[in-house]
């Protein structure tokens, strides 16, 4: 019997490396460190502009029996599969740990939109 390693043709032995992309520059973790650089302001800009053109939110006045919630930037580097960056995402996150039960906790809404319910309302148009 010819095994490879008489014959030479030796398959490559792959490692499975799960760091193998070395960050030289962290995610910020706050404002005050992304707005020091462009592409970050440029990221949180876009965002900011999805949301009004969205009709997301709107501004009004707080009641003053309520009490206000906070938001926060959350920065993230998104990368290819080679380890090039494809761009730089920021989200606008509200900070829900100030709500309370009953009082401002069941008001929250999300509108998510999934596959099933789609299928759900085609179905429906069909027959």
């Amino acid at each position: 019997m010819v095994t490879r390693l008489q014959t030479g043709k030796l398959k490559l032995k792959t490692v499975c490396n799960l760091q193998h992309i070395v960050v030289e520059d962290p995610d910020p973790t706050c404002f005050t460190m992304a707005n020091k650089h462009k592409c970050w302001r440029d990221a949180m800009s876009a965002k900011f502009q999805a949301l009004q053109q969205q009709g997301t939110c709107e501004l009004v006045q707080p009641p003053k029996s309520q009490t206000i919630l906070g938001c926060k930037w959350i920065y993230k580097t998104k990368r290819n599969s080679d380890g090039t960056i494809a761009r730089y995402k920021a989200r606008l996150v509200a900070q829900g740990n100030r709500q309370e039960y009953d009082i401002d906790y069941t008001e929250t809404f999300s509108p998510v939109t999934k596959l099933p319910t789609i299928r759900l309302f085609i179905t429906s148009a069909v027959i």
